[in-house]
C-alpha cells in the first residue's frame, strides 16, 4: 500500500492515489533510489549507547515510554558495534577512556554517525584538566552537537532530527572519475 496524500511531507516519496483522475493520470509520484536509500537510512538508525556520566540518565530517559524515541527511528538500542549505525557519547570523556570509544568507533558498520550528547561530550565542559578529553571531535568526527548540562531528551531528540535531515542529503551513489574508467 502506498503513502497517501495525508502522510506527512517528508514520508510522500511515493504517492498512489486510490481513483484514477478523467484525464487519465493515476496520481502516481516516483523518486529516485538515492533518495529511497536515505528515507530508509534516517528511518532505521539503530543508536550505540555510551553512556559516561550524568548526561547518560537523560539519554536512558529519552527511552522511556514518557518520551518515546521510537516515534523517530531510533529506539533499538544496541550494545554490540557491529549492529549500530549511530554512536551517541553521552558525558565526560576522560583520557584513558578516548582509545576504547575510538576502538568502537572502528567497528561500526558504514555508514556510521556519531552525536556528542551534553557539554562534557562537546568541550570537556568545566573539567578543564589533564585527565578529561576537551571534545569527542578530537579523536572522532562527529556529526551533530548537542549542547546543555545535562541536555534533556527533546534536545536529543531534536539532534537526532537534524541528523536526520542530514542524512537525507548525502549521496549514496558516486560514479568513478573518467581517468578511472577501464576503456
Amino acid at each position: 500500500m502506498g503513502l497517501t496524500e495525508n502522510s506527512p511531507p517528508d514520508m510522500n516519496l511515493i504517492q498512489v492515489s486510490r481513483g484514477h483522475d478523467k484525464d487519465g493520470d493515476l496520481g502516481l509520484t516516483l523518486t529516485t533510489l538515492e533518495k529511497a536509500v536515505n528515507w530508509a537510512r534516517k528511518g532505521s538508525l539503530w543508536p550505540m549507547t555510551f553512556g559516561l556520566a550524568c548526561c547518560a540518565i537523560e539519554m536512558i530517559a529519552a527511552v522511556s515510554a514518557r518520551y518515546d524515541i521510537d516515534r523517530y527511528g531510533a529506539g533499538v538500542f544496541r550494545a554490540s558495534p557491529r549492529q549500530s549505525d549511530l554512536m551517541i557519547v553521552a558525558g565526560t570523556v576522560c583520557v584513558r577512556m578516548a582509545p576504547v570509544i575510538r576502538k568502537i568507533y572502528d567497528q561500526m558498520p558504514e555508514p556510521r554517525y556519531v552525536i556528542a550528547m551534553g557539554s562534557c561530550a562537546t568541550s570537556g565542559n568545566i573539567y578543564d584538566s589533564y585527565s578529561v578529553v576537551q571534545g569527542v571531535d578530537r579523536f572522532i568526527p562527529v556529526d551533530m552537537y548537542v549542547p546543555g548540562c545535562p541536555p534533556t531528551p527533546e534536545a536529543l531528540f531534536d539532534g537526532i532530527l537534524k541528523l536526520q535531515e542530514q542524512i537525507m542529503q548525502r549521496r549514496v551513489f558516486y560514479t568513478k572519475p573518467p581517468e578511472q574508467v577501464q576503456a
